[in-house]
């Protein structure tokens, strides 16, 4: 999943992307729903897509969609309580359950006495309510395997994680603390400890017993501090994460940030890449992650393309070849090619192998559709809340965007079960079933 903890940060990283995309045509299935205004990450499982969508009021609501075809299935009132605004809104969480069907769990108003609201579960086709918990504040619920895995009392001393039942709501076990959930699967699930020296930990999802635990600072060296953001993706046995740099206001002090792989059978370190930055947009850090080095400082270095798999640099350009400022990088659906966006100009194309400059003729590229983006207007939510980002098509060598775009390429939507779904910049919810393999997306 993409973490950036704060989406300035993504906008001052900001880094485009072009063309060489996965046409969706009128050979695949395809949709479009526009009746919704989705503001956060989108999950599918059970032929059910749901996302929380924002009302012309600032409200939220949890929606349902129908993954054959996008019709809206329901729709209840959603809020948060307790998120963090740098996390971006929170999704809801869907997972099948044993009898072939699937449940979505969301947070919903339900304020009495010392809880500010309930994480309600419901069936994913009909919306008819499972089952209830009441929460003080929570980060919102996650898919963990069979399983839903929901952190509670965030904002006291008292956090903790619980694993609960999709189907009846009860609770299996628990683990003190804060973490979030970054890979699972039947048999385990892979957390990531929120504490002070941050650990990834993976637990057996039946029994909650310990397998193993590997600190970042392993990976990364000391002083990781995880206010800056933090985006984790899979590529077969390994899990590969990216810690975000934070400079302290006021000691001036930037922690240790850059790109790691661990072993998710054992949690040993494969490779790491320290001070390095992640470039948006881009593939998450299990697909086709690009970077750029950061020197002491604080000076950028060229980009670099690595294989996820070995850490390996696949192709790069030197800094003395980025032209200037002024632009928004771009990529083509099979990022063997970088592309400096300038709107409305003539920007410039480098092939990212050889490190050579390409005519930018022809090349088209996806960038962010809005390279300013405003704070949610949300009604009762700290300030601070944007909408997960869109990309549009660009014409690279008139920087002008192109009408008749097609799909994103898919190291940005991601696909599931040969699935791609992304939202454009209204919030209308597309789909494509093109039966690409399933990768994680940009947005994990």
């Amino acid at each position: 999943m993409l973490r950036p903890f704060t989406l300035a940060l993504a906008g001052t990283l900001t880094l485009a992307a072009c063309s060489g995309s996965d046409a969706a045509t009128s050979d695949y299935p395809t949709w479009h729903n526009s009746g919704v205004h989705a503001v956060s990450r989108m999950s599918a499982a059970g032929g059910v897509v749901t996302t929380t969508s924002m009302k012309p009021d600032g409200t939220l609501e949890t929606v349902a969609l129908r993954l054959s075809d996008g019709t809206k299935l329901w729709a209840h009132p959603a809020t948060m309580a307790g998120r963090l605004p740098g996390m971006g809104v929170s999704a809801p969480a869907v997972v099948e359950t044993a009898d072939g069907s699937a449940v979505v769990a969301a947070l919903d108003p339900a304020k009495k006495g010392r809880w500010n609201a309930a994480v309600i579960a419901r069936d994913a086709r009909t919306g008819g309510q499972k089952w209830t918990r009441p929460v003080h504040s929570t980060f919102g619920p996650q898919r963990c395997g069979p399983y839903l895995c929901l952190s509670e009392h965030t904002a006291l001393s008292s956090a903790r994680v619980v694993v609960l039942d999709p189907a009846t709501g009860a609770q299996l076990w628990k683990l003190p603390g804060l973490a979030e959930v970054e890979w699972s699967d039947s048999q385990q699930v892979v957390m990531l400890r929120l504490a002070k020296s941050p650990t990834l930990e993976s637990y057996e999802l039946k029994t909650g017993k310990l397998r193993w635990q590997q600190p970042i600072e392993q990976a990364l060296g000391p002083g990781i501090d995880l206010s800056g953001g933090w985006a984790f993706g899979a590529t077969g046995d390994d899990l590969i994460g990216y810690v975000a740099p934070y400079t302290n206001p006021e000691t001036k002090r930037t922690s240790a940030f850059g790109l790691f792989s661990i072993k998710i059978t054992d949690g040993s370190v494969n490779w790491m890449r320290p001070s390095v930055v992640r470039v948006y947009p881009s593939g998450s850090p299990g697909h086709a992650p690009v970077v750029r080095p950061v020197d002491q400082r604080g000076g950028y270095g060229g980009f670099a393309r690595l294989d996820a798999g070995n850490g390996r640099v696949i192709g790069q350009i030197t800094a003395a070849d980025v032209p200037g400022s002024g632009w928004w990088l771009a990529f083509p659906g099979r990022m063997d090619r970088l592309g400096f966006l300038k709107h409305d100009q003539e920007g410039a194309a480098f092939d990212l192998v050889s490190g050579k400059p390409v005519a930018v003729e022809e090349q088209r590229g996806w960038s962010f559709c809005v390279t300013d983006p405003k704070p949610l207007p949300l009604r009762g939510q700290a300030p601070g809340f944007y909408s997960v980002a869109a990309v549009c098509e660009y014409d690279l060598a008139t920087g002008k965007r192109v009408q008749a775009a097609s799909a994103p390429p898919s190291w940005f939507t991601g696909s599931q079960d040969g699935w791609r779904l992304w939202r454009d910049e209204k919030g209308g919810v597309h789909a494509v079933h093109d039966g690409t393999a399933s990768i994680p997306g940009m947005y994990g």
